[in-house]
């Protein structure tokens, strides 16, 4: 037991605080899910009213498993905006706990449809296309996602068999096997990605005390537009946080800037950001999704980082200044100083 345990960690065991960035990738992921679920929620509970007033039917547990939908995706949906700047040693945790809460909505929905509203099919369906949506959309953990599958499994055994019989039966616990299969390998492919990026960090430098300058092997990174490396000096001041389209143009802009007419000029740093990256085989460090950018502070060694977590050395290294060629950073520069007031 405890070599299988040892087996276990070597492979897929990763420290909550290395999965920070795989934690906002859940948060952005599950606005989209939870806004999906809302739509299906709040459109068949109005079919459902529709139809309760025109013929009179019963349709209190349609009623119920709808509304569950509704306000779950709502409630996530909100918690999904709240979770956004939290310490990212607690990232991990607080960014994924809604999707384990949507995970066990999925499952009931299908217990729900088997058991209650009486659609066996439908409890099948509902059970594979969650954890489809889980395997493909989110990073959570192996062991407690095989727990809620062997849950599930355990509460269809009687209905599967008595509705499909043997074969039924075999096809629900094999796809529960399968699942788990993959997500141990999503695991496995993760900590690959989290051990590569250790190996980059020694390499890919950002200096922001003082001017600010970012380094791949002890040379300067070189970029097409000169607005690049200040679109990057605020996603790596942002410290892993995701910043949508309007805060860089009138970071890189100025307030008043329009967003249709600068749209254009930030899509070109981007394309000129991946490719100056990509030229240096430099990996998962900018990240895009959903019109929101960040870097991840994972994969880069930064004196700002180290001074935030209390690096004697760093502390010292200050000087007051912080980015000093930018005018947005002089906030944060007054805000160090205060911190090494204190020590």
């Amino acid at each position: 037991m405890v070599n299988l345990i040892d087996l276990y960690k070597e492979k897929y065991y990763i420290p909550a605080a290395e999965l920070a960035d795989q934690a906002e990738t859940n948060r952005l992921h599950l606005k989209i899910v939870s806004i999906v679920m809302f739509l299906f929620g709040a459109v068949s509970l109005t079919v459902v009213a529709i139809k309760h007033f025109h013929n009179g039917r019963d349709y209190k547990h349609l009623f119920i498993y709808f509304s569950v939908f509704t306000i779950a995706s709502t409630s996530m949906y909100i918690y999904s905006k709240l979770i956004k700047n939290v310490p990212r040693e607690k990232a991990y945790v607080l960014k994924s706990v809604p999707f384990y809460i949507l995970l066990s909505v999925g499952f009931f929905a299908g217990v729900y449809n088997f058991y209650i509203i009486g659609q066996p099919f439908n409890g099948v369906l509902i059970y594979f296309i969650t954890g489809l949506i889980a395997l493909m959309t989110f990073t959570f953990s192996p062991i407690l996602f095989f727990t809620a599958i062997l849950i599930e499994v355990i509460l269809f055994i009687p209905g599967v068999y008595k509705n499909f019989g043997a074969t039924g039966l075999f096809d629900t616990i094999m796809a529960a096997i399968l699942m788990h299969s993959f997500s141990l390998y999503k695991r496995f492919n993760d900590k690959r990605i989290i051990l590569m990026l250790r190996k980059q960090k020694q390499s890919l430098v950002a200096k922001t005390f003082g001017n600010f300058t970012l380094l791949y092997d002890n040379k300067g990174i070189k970029f097409s537009r000169t607005k690049s490396l200040e679109l990057l000096a605020y996603l790596i001041y942002k410290n892993g946080s995701s910043v949508q389209t309007k805060e860089l143009i009138n970071v890189l802009w100025g307030d008043h800037a329009d967003s249709a007419r600068y749209g254009s000029s930030l899509r070109n740093l981007i394309v000129d950001i991946r490719h100056s990256l990509s030229e240096l085989e430099i990996q998962n460090f900018f990240v895009s999704e959903y019109n929101n950018f960040r870097i991840n502070p994972e994969a880069i060694n930064c004196d700002y980082y180290d001074f935030l977590e209390g690096n004697p050395t760093a502390i010292k290294n200050f000087a007051g200044e912080f980015m000093s060629q930018y005018s947005w950073a002089e906030e944060t520069a007054g805000f160090l100083e205060m911190k090494v007031l204190k020590k």
